[in-house]
């Protein structure tokens, strides 16, 4: 028997509601929450991400580990460079290392590395 239905995971960044439109923007998902301290996002079932304000927030430097990823995530998508378009304009950047070729790597608008790949 299942404890928990699934996990939420929670991104630290400088701007929790600016950080949960982005991602919100990108998943097709409803802003549930945004302050300045906290932001949330949640899908029609039920899955949900949660966005926490950090004073002093340093960005990954991706894909040194200087400062490391502290987390990144899969966004499965159909096609590559539709899905680049998209995202570029919500505002992330493609990041210039780009290790293979069924997935590319971006930085989300706190710096935080992700990933569009191929379905």
């Amino acid at each position: 028997m299942a404890i928990a239905r699934f996990p939420n995971v929670v991104i630290d960044c400088p701007d929790p509601a600016a950080l949960a439109r982005f991602y919100a923007a990108l998943l097709d998902w409803t802003v549930e929450e945004a302050s300045a301290g906290w932001g949330q996002i949640r899908a029609d079932h039920g899955q949900c991400i949660s966005f926490q304000g950090v004073e002093g927030y340093q960005a990954p430097q991706w894909p040194g580990q200087e400062v490391p990823q502290q987390m990144h995530l899969d966004v499965m998508v159909d096609d590559l460079d539709d899905a680049e378009q998209a995202v570029l304009a919500l505002g992330a950047a493609k990041a210039e290392h780009q290790p293979g070729t069924t997935f590319r790597v971006f930085l989300d608008p706190a710096g935080h590395p992700f990933c569009l790949c191929v379905s």
